[in-house]
């Protein structure tokens, strides 16, 4: 009888360490658990707050950079940059000369490309306007530009290398008085293109557009020279 008693004592203190472990398992996998949760909670508010903090420098980089180009746009500089290279689209006040072969009779013995326009007359043109303060100038609606070619090509101008055949209109903004009276000088273009019976007309425009460049150029030997350099 002893011995049952002795053995269901041993069970029950047996079964009660099992709960004591079990209870002291569960307790620790649950501190561990709280642990963790709130390890991921302050991991989840920290990059919250990086976030936050990420938007904000993001908006004000945003403002920053409309400022700068705000500032860029309104640059006097840059604007006067922009008309010298011919990358924008301009309109104000000039002339349109209008430019066509001779249209009188040519005696047999004569050279007839006396009578025609060459790429050489279209300079002429476009140097006395250049000299006259002409601000924008155009031929044919191709821009005109410190690196324009105007060149002979067969029986047609090639113009910013885009082939063009009279008649030839040229459109230049400036001074419309200043402008017309370079050409009409006397013994100057007009007078000469006149004596050849070229056709030339001369008109004032109050409003005139002239494009942008069409085309752009690369440069692989021009560099740019900044700093000390570029004072020497």
């Amino acid at each position: 009888m002893k011995e049952i008693l002795t053995m269901d004592l041993k069970g029950k203190l047996l079964i009660a360490v099992v709960f004591m472990v079990l209870g002291f398992m569960l307790s620790v996998q649950y501190k561990a658990t709280e642990r963790q949760r709130s390890v991921r909670m302050d991991r989840v508010e920290d990059l919250s707050e990086r976030l936050r903090s990420m938007e904000s420098e993001n908006k004000q980089l945003q403002l920053e950079l409309e400022t700068l180009r705000a500032g860029a746009a309104k640059d006097p500089a840059d604007e006067r940059m922009k008309l010298m290279a011919g990358t924008t689209d301009v309109e104000g006040t000039g002339i349109e000369i209008l430019l066509d072969d001779s249209n009188i009779a040519k005696k047999s013995n004569e050279n007839p490309n006396l009578y025609i326009i060459h790429d050489e007359d279209l300079l002429r043109v476009l140097n006395e306007l250049r000299a006259a303060g002409a601000e924008a100038i155009s031929l044919n609606d191709q821009r005109i530009v410190a690196m324009s070619e105007v060149r002979c090509a067969g029986p047609t101008i090639s113009v910013n290398n885009v082939r063009s055949a009279p008649p030839y209109v040229i459109k230049a903004i400036g001074a419309p008085k200043t402008l017309s009276s370079a050409l009409r000088l006397r013994g100057g273009v007009v007078e000469t293109f006149e004596f050849w019976g070229i056709q030339v007309k001369i008109k004032t425009v109050e409003k005139l557009h002239i494009p942008a460049l069409k085309s752009s150029r690369s440069f692989e030997y021009a560099k740019t020279v900044e700093g000390k350099e570029a004072a020497k």
